[in-house]
């Protein structure tokens, strides 16, 4: 096997893994896949074949049960017809593996690729929009119905962003060595808290009511792979929980279709992706307009790639921040177009 040894599992924790299942094999190599910012994933091959090695490493993340509540949707999804990666059950059926107090999790290695929104026709972006859909369609009827006395989430605070701001900007100001980067976190930072001042009166109410319900939680390119010009894998349902079905359609269109080199959105693209989302979930026009309002403020309030840069010393998120950072202004600036676009 390769790697280093931080990014590799012991050889006797793979050993004891793999002897829980029939018919794996036994490890011939083990790489680590360098996608991913919650956990850890390794590509293994086998005696008997290919497989995805999935090592739950952040703490939100890593409880056994939350782990098989995920197992369970995705096999029922991948029984409705869903193209989703639904694990290896092991030789007394579980799909969840605690080895030295950590959960692991075996799946059969899929063979696609990663496909940006750049890359997407309209066509395929109806496709995509079609999916997430289904897919929210489904949780549906797999999981159980929310819990009907849920506390709706609150929307962002700005009284609490602006103090944000503040010690963002005293982080980034005595960084060092100074780089570009620093200089743009603290104009985008102050630039923010203009537009926040200018716009707080729009903070919108708390979620509630039919559009609640089970999502991916994670639906975004790094999360779908793809083989030709279908989707055959939605992956990582770390994140599967209770939200507003049209927010998470609408946080996805805006990672999916973000020009890198301005921060704007493909109209073009939206808007078949948003039509296609609507019918195949049933969600209407209004619940999507009001979920277009709150990602934009939820956008508006959320630093959270500076957050990792400065508070956590965590750089694996920086080349994300020109484009979502641009995004933000770019939106308040086209409001109007941007929510014609979801809900035309």
């Amino acid at each position: 096997m390769t790697g280093t040894a931080t990014e590799l599992l012991a050889e006797r924790t793979l050993g004891t893994l793999l002897r829980r299942y029939d018919g794996v094999g036994t490890p011939l190599a083990c790489h680590p896949v360098p996608q991913g910012l919650l956990n850890r994933g390794y590509r293994l091959a086998t005696t008997r074949g290919r497989f995805f090695l999935k090592h739950y490493v952040a703490p939100d993340t890593a409880d056994a049960a939350v782990i098989a509540r995920q197992h369970r949707a995705t096999l029922l999804l991948d029984g409705l017809g869903l193209p989703v990666a639904a694990p290896v059950a092991d030789a007394e059926g579980r799909t969840v593996a605690v080895v030295g107090g950590r959960c692991y999790a075996l799946y059969p290695w899929v063979e696609g690729r990663h496909r940006e929104g750049t890359e997407l026709t309209a066509a395929q972006s109806r496709r995509l929009g079609a999916l997430l859909g289904r897919v929210h369609a489904g949780l549906a009827r797999v999981q159980p119905p929310p819990e009907a006395d849920r506390v709706p989430h609150p929307s962002a605070d700005p009284g609490r962003t602006y103090a944000l701001i503040d010690e963002l900007l005293d982080l980034a100001h005595a960084h060092e060595p100074r780089e570009t980067f620093d200089e743009l976190a603290e104009h985008r930072l102050l630039e923010r808290r203009t537009l926040l001042e200018r716009h707080a009166h729009r903070r919108p109410p708390a979620p509630d009511g039919p559009a609640t319900g089970w999502v991916h939680g994670d639906f975004h390119p790094l999360n779908l792979l793809y083989r030709g010009d279908e989707p055959v894998a939605i992956v990582d349902w770390d994140r599967l929980g209770v939200q507003p079905r049209a927010e998470e359609a609408v946080r996805a269109a805006a990672i999916f279709f973000v020009r890198p080199g301005d921060g704007k959105l493909d109209l073009a693209k939206v808007r078949p992706y948003a039509r296609a989302y609507r019918l195949a979930a049933g969600v209407t026009a209004q619940e999507m307009a009001a979920a277009v309002h709150r990602v934009w403020w939820e956008r508006l309030n959320d630093f959270w790639m500076l957050r990792w840069r400065y508070q956590e010393r965590d750089r694996r998120s920086d080349p994300l921040f020109p484009a979502s950072s641009a995004l933000a202004v770019w939106w308040t600036r086209e409001y109007e177009a941007v929510g014609d676009a979801f809900t035309g």
